[in-house]
């Protein structure tokens, strides 16, 4: 576990300080808040990363493919969409973190910080 520091004024100050870490730490909800933020977060890490890495991959072995027309005598090609789609994942991906962590994990940091009282 990380060692928190904290500047306190007084040694009763240190002391209850420590006493509230402990007490968030052995909470069986700050466990399992660590648990779900870690694995989310890990998900969508793999997800972005398969999602960029595979682009990247498109772009080293077939850059033929990426260059092709979407259409007969389009200018576009097959790589801009796929380009666009690669950023807007990574907005999307990041949106929904966000209103995961506002929502469920908010909600239960906010019950352990009621129960520490």
């Amino acid at each position: 576990m990380t060692k928190w520091r904290v500047k306190v004024k007084s040694p009763e100050q240190s002391a209850q300080h420590l006493a509230s870490v402990d007490h968030i730490r052995n909470n069986p909800k700050f466990a399992e808040l660590v648990k779900k933020r870690t694995v989310f977060a890990w998900t969508l890490s793999i997800i972005v990363l398969v999602i960029y890495f595979g682009f990247i991959g498109i772009i080293a072995f077939d850059k033929a493919w990426l260059g092709t027309p979407l259409a007969a005598g389009s200018v576009t090609t097959i790589g801009f969409p796929i380009g666009v789609a690669v950023i807007l994942s990574a907005i999307i991906l990041t949106g929904i973190y966000v209103y995961r962590a506002n929502g469920e994990f908010d909600e239960i940091n906010r019950q352990i910080i009621e129960e520490s009282r």
